[in-house]
């Protein structure tokens, strides 16, 4: 009786996929894994000869989304999964060829975001199945690449120039969503740059306008500027923007509408004109008003924000009157502006976050607050899920963002017995929750708005 013979894997592999056209996908190699998947963005299924086909883009390289390689392949089944923070999701299945150093054999795939994963592709135990083992303590024991070797591969994917040059004006480059922006314009040719709004500054002329940057370096030939404004930098990055306006570039995001954003009470008193719901709220000066002004809102609990909070900081619940009195005046003694607004109990810790670009919901997700905190923000350790919005929600966000006229917006909505309130517009939305939540390219999608407004093709 002959024995089987199986080959080795290490625990990382290079895998090969020719019908799609990918030269190199690195792969964790997870035994412990039944099901294969690999990183897809963009995901739209589609009717070919009646029957159900899926396209999709695939990342290949691992932190870098500017090269991104179309495919699409007929679905062969739909699974429900569980991700690894508990939040099960229907992806879809589909069958295609991997080559794996010598070998070239068919395998499953479910098509899953996995940005925020450390492998493009995970190759579970049912592709492993009767052709290989696993030594855990190796890695690319079927065929290894040189990195020279990996840029060579995807040197025809690189796009050519198209001469359109776009500055991002933030303090951080190492953000998601500040190196997604990049990403984004590069993989469309662009020529991307990135700004520190600390070490710009202005010369204002009439006849000569500038912006200088580092020392001395005269910035003069943008064809755009995408803001992404961190609120200790507002008054001083809006001064830029402006002066970049005046300079004739288009600014997504102007400087008057990012202004209107941050302030709370300002944006709160523009919703409320313009007939936009929103939780009963109120604001005061005097700590001789703070028992009607508890009372004005429906009483405890309620929620008190400071006017300058942003990613759910500054924002407190007070369960009772006696402790909404106590923080009401704890704040009013120091000086710090804040709003009162009605806690809405319905809403079980959740919100919905829609991203507007150009009057029209991009991407929706619903955000769940983790156990113990009524404040839904990712950065507060909410969970984020895609969600299916309402006909009348989707007109709230759109309205919501042309109120503060704002081209780029995420929207913030609570559903509540009374219908879809507003809690508020933010105008650097990040893209992180957004884009792993939908699968979606939100970065793209705001390159493309910039390409629209300057007729480019």
């Amino acid at each position: 009786m002959n024995s089987i013979q199986y080959k080795v894997v290490g625990s990382e592999e290079w895998c090969v996929f020719k019908e799609f056209g990918i030269p190199a996908i690195k792969a964790r190699i997870d035994s412990g894994a039944k099901t294969s998947s690999i990183q897809a963005n963009n995901i739209k299924p589609f009717s070919r000869k009646g029957e159900e086909w899926v396209k999709f883009e695939v990342n290949p390289i691992q932190e870098n989304r500017s090269i991104a390689i179309k495919c699409e392949s007929k679905v062969i089944a739909k699974r429900v999964v569980k991700s690894s923070l508990g939040i099960s999701e229907e992806r879809f299945v589909i069958k295609t060829a991997l080559t794996l150093g010598d070998d070239t054999f068919d395998i499953e795939l479910t098509l899953a975001n996995r940005d925020s994963m450390e492998f493009r592709m995970l190759l579970g135990r049912e592709a492993l199945a009767g052709r290989y083992v696993v030594d855990t303590a190796s890695c690319y024991l079927q065929i290894n690449f040189t990195q020279e070797e990996i840029d060579k591969k995807y040197a025809p994917f690189i796009p050519e120039k198209t001469g359109l040059k776009i500055a991002l004006l933030a303090s951080n480059p190492d953000l998601y969503s500040n190196k997604r922006l990049m990403e984004a314009g590069q993989a469309k040719g662009h020529d991307m740059v990135f700004l520190n709004v600390q070490q710009a500054y202005m010369k204002f002329d009439a006849t000569e306008p500038q912006i200088r940057y580092r020392g001395g370096n005269v910035i003069d030939a943008f064809d755009a500027i995408i803001p992404r404004i961190k609120p200790s930098m507002t008054f001083y990055a809006c001064a830029l923007i402006r002066q970049f306006d005046a300079m004739g570039v288009y600014c997504l995001n102007t400087a008057e509408a990012i202004t209107q954003s941050r302030d709370k009470l300002l944006a709160t008193q523009l919703f409320a004109k313009n007939d936009i719901h929103i939780p009963t709220t109120g604001f005061a000066n005097s700590p001789l008003d703070t028992k009607d002004l508890i009372k004005m809102v429906n009483g405890a609990p309620l929620i008190i924000k400071l006017l300058e909070s942003t990613q759910g900081k500054g924002v407190v619940l007070a369960e009772t009157n006696k402790a909404a009195e106590s923080v009401i005046n704890a704040f009013k003694s120091v000086n710090t502006n804040i709003l009162v607004q009605e806690f809405i109990k319905e809403a079980n810790g959740q919100d919905i976050r829609c991203f507007v670009v150009n009057g029209k919901v991009v991407a929706s997700m619903q955000r769940q607050a983790a156990k113990g905190e009524f404040r839904a923000n990712i950065h507060q350790g909410g969970l984020a899920s895609k969600v299916k919005i309402t006909a009348e929600e989707r007109k709230l966000a759109v309205k919501a963002a042309k109120i503060l006229n704002l081209p780029v917006a995420g929207v913030d909505i609570i559903r509540s017995n009374k219908g879809p309130l507003l809690l508020e517009v933010n105008s650097s939305p990040g893209l992180e929750g957004i884009e792993h939540a939908t699968g979606l390219d939100i970065a793209n999608i705001m390159i493309e708005a910039i390409e629209k407004k300057l007729k480019f093709k």
